[in-house]
């Protein structure tokens, strides 16, 4: 039987809620305190770019050169570390595991967006496992063949190869990339489905197989720049949605007549998605602070590629519309997942 205790004894009901709410206050604190100390000293420890993509790539360029940016201009240790394999799922996968504390953040290409399509199953969600830090670069892709060809524009290419679809071939690096995508695309489009896409392990390989004949077209980055201003490789079109500086008379898709035909090479900073906000602050502003420099506009885009100096909320956006975008093109296209 249950006899109330006097008002004001501590064995009250009253009393035991308001003693157990100071117990619980007293635990919960040091918890609390800790994290707020984390964030007050954040970084106090080197900081991880996890890159999922070989090293020597643009991803790997483009990482390294902010992550020296980012260690001149706030004095704190930023580190690259590539994570190749399983098509980038798994540095990808690797960062989303990671401990959600700011000192691991994803150098995310457009892979990750086509991966989503192309993927029967991710070992991570790519819709909730991440969040966005920032925009960082773009570069358009393009569409090459070899200086001696006969085709001096994406027209006359596929005039050639619907004369002769068995004998035109295009090389392009790993099959989930928007390089393979476009390809796939202008297939279905011009009705060409003899022609086939020879995929390599890299871009380099894909760029040496027109280089040698093997391929009569090549899709690729814009990095091969360098082969095209030396005259070994011609230009046929460029993917983006504005011509190349660089390249004022190699018109693009669509102007070339190609409605919404856009692919490119987009990087972005993403970080776990329950790291603090006032982590991911951080982040953005130093991160959107060196790719407003001259200097690493100079830089980026001599590697060709154009910076893009826009929010977290900006690069998510983006990704979540991109995500939709392959996951449409890779249906229609009848593309085979993995």
């Amino acid at each position: 039987m249950w006899f109330a205790p006097p008002p004001n004894s501590p064995l009250s009901r009253r009393g035991i809620i308001k003693a157990a709410g100071v117990l619980g206050a007293g635990i919960a604190a040091p918890a609390f305190l800790r994290v707020q100390s984390a964030i007050a000293d954040y970084p106090d420890r080197p900081i991880k770019i996890v890159v999922a993509t070989t090293p020597g790539g643009p991803a790997d360029l483009i990482a390294r050169m902010i992550a020296g940016a980012l260690q001149q201009s706030t004095g704190k240790t930023f580190i690259v570390e590539d994570r190749p394999g399983g098509g980038g799922n798994v540095g990808m996968s690797y960062a989303a595991h990671s401990s959600p504390d700011g000192y691991t953040i994803l150098l995310a290409t457009t892979q990750y967006s086509v991966n989503v399509g192309f993927f029967k199953q991710l070992p991570f969600d790519a819709e909730k496992d991440f969040l966005g830090v920032s925009e960082l670069a773009t570069s358009p892709n393009a569409f090459v063949v070899k200086a001696g060809s006969p085709a001096k524009t994406i027209h006359e290419f596929v005039a050639l190869a619907r004369a002769n679809p068995v004998n035109f071939n295009v090389s392009t690096p790993a099959i989930n990339t928007s390089l393979y995508v476009q390809v796939e695309v202008l297939k279905l489009r011009e009705k060409l489905p003899k022609m086939e896409c020879i995929v390599f392990k890299g871009g380099g390989d894909a760029v040496q197989a027109i280089l040698s004949g093997t391929v009569q077209m090549c899709s690729t980055a814009l990095p091969a720049a360098p082969h095209i201003k030396a005259g070994t490789l011609r230009c046929l079109a460029v993917t983006g949605e504005t011509r190349w500086p660089d390249m004022p008379d190699v018109p693009t898709m669509l102007e070339s007549g190609y409605d919404d035909f856009v692919f490119g090479t987009d990087t972005a900073f993403l970080a776990p998605a329950k790291t603090p906000p006032e982590i991911v602050k951080w982040l953005e502003t130093e991160t959107i602070k060196v790719l407003s420099t001259p200097d690493m506009t100079e830089k980026l885009y001599k590697a060709g590629f154009q910076v893009r100096p826009k929010g977290g909320a900006d690069a998510w956006a983006r990704l979540a519309k991109e995500i939709k975008t392959f996951k449409a093109i890779i249906d229609q296209a009848g593309i085979k997942k993995m």
